[in-house]
């Protein structure tokens, strides 16, 4: 079960990077409960690390990354680099998603995804977290933090209440589905037009 000090929207990290770095801790030991869990709990697990991925990945896209592009030296470059290695991981986690944690290569395909995610973590800790510190103010983190912290806390885990329809559950679960419904809440915490 889900503590308190593992749900990323209680977090008590109040600035953006502290906050960012501790979830990148939580996500090496998502994966480390997917890898460990046994076949008729990896799919509850792989869920949440889905979920996880998934939020991150988009408040990092909509939040950091417009900050990197103008604080930091180098911005644009830096930022490319971070959505190429956010893409071609994102591609992987949505078809794993798709198949499901019994297909054939999930396992393979998880430890793909893994080294891809880890590597993406350490280029951000290395070219991008401690230029923006030293660039930004101890609020505009802290604002960014509020807007991390409000799109995981209403991310879609689970099918909706009153979504009847199979179809509709499944698309209100995915990936996808999941980043834009993150995005949509991070532009309102940030007050920015969806």
């Amino acid at each position: 079960m889900t503590t308190h000090k593992t749900r990323p929207e209680t977090m008590d990290e109040t600035d953006v990077i502290d906050l960012l770095q501790a979830q990148h801790g939580m996500i090496r030991d998502l994966f480390d409960e997917v890898e460990q869990a046994p076949a008729d709990r990896r799919g509850e697990a792989f869920t949440r690390l889905v979920r996880l991925l998934a939020v991150h990945e988009t408040a990092e896209e909509e939040i950091v990354h417009p900050y990197a592009r103008h604080k930091i030296d180098g911005g644009d470059a830096v930022v490319e680099d971070r959505l190429a290695e956010e893409k071609e991981a994102k591609e992987l986690l949505m078809r794993m998603d798709e198949a499901g944690p019994d297909a054939s290569d999930f396992r393979q395909n998880l430890e793909i995804l893994r080294a891809a995610v880890e590597a993406h973590a350490r280029s951000e800790e290395r070219y991008e977290f401690p230029q923006l510190r030293a660039r930004t103010s101890g609020a505009e983190r802290r604002g960014m933090a509020a807007g991390v912290k409000a799109a995981e806390a209403l991310a879609p885990t689970h099918p909706h209440p009153g979504v009847e329809s199979a179809l509709k559950n499944v698309l209100v679960g995915t990936p996808m589905a999941m980043m834009d419904r993150a995005r949509d809440v991070i532009r309102q915490a940030m007050g920015k037009n969806p």
